[in-house]
């Protein structure tokens, strides 16, 4: 049986959730967003963050492995636009790829994004949005700016179902919502 953990109860688009906390370091806790599998929130999120992008001019989605994927091909399906994956492992078959390190919050360990060279030219003089589950400490975008910028995209918007942490840092994220962090 497993141990009962605090949780942070949040409605996000419409539905509740109760998000465990996880400590990442002694005194620090975040409240953990998982998507995967939840396809009732995934739902609701692509269409609650599509209806905040319609003013946005935009070509191609991008998002990171792996969370994020479902919302990104959910979002791809209301939107009509294309989404590309942004892998954290090279494999062969990538060819070329073009690659850019950042720093995950949740491991604490650096983590390099790689673009699959099959996608090169769906995003080479594109407008893209990034989309990605939680925004934290900004580690992860940083890297995906720095990939699209290698690769000839230009960011029009970055979107999140939530952000993290200090909230004015995030002023110009789309979000559906914000998670405090927790200090002990």
């Amino acid at each position: 049986m497993s141990e009962k953990r605090e949780v942070y109860p949040i409605e996000i688009a419409g539905v509740h959730r109760e998000l465990r906390l996880f400590q990442i370091k002694p005194g620090l806790r975040i409240a953990i967003l998982n998507i995967l599998g939840d396809t009732e929130l995934v739902e609701a999120c692509a269409r609650a963050l599509a209806e905040k992008l319609q003013a946005v001019d935009y070509d191609v989605i991008v998002t990171a492995e792996s969370k994020s994927i479902p919302l990104a091909y959910a979002l791809s399906e209301k939107t009509d636009k294309p989404f590309i994956v942004l892998r954290k492992s090279y494999k062969p078959y990538m060819g070329q790829a073009l690659q850019a390190e950042t720093l995950s919050i949740t491991t604490g360990a650096p983590q390099t994004l790689y673009l699959d060279e099959k996608d090169f030219d769906t995003i080479r003089g594109k407008r893209v949005i990034i989309v990605d589950d939680v925004i934290s400490t900004g580690s992860t975008l940083q890297g995906m700016r720095l990939l699209l910028d290698r690769a000839g995209a230009t960011v029009a918007v970055e979107a999140a179902i939530l952000t993290e942490g200090e909230r004015a840092k995030w002023r110009d994220i789309i979000a559906l919502g914000h998670l405090p962090v927790f200090t002990d």
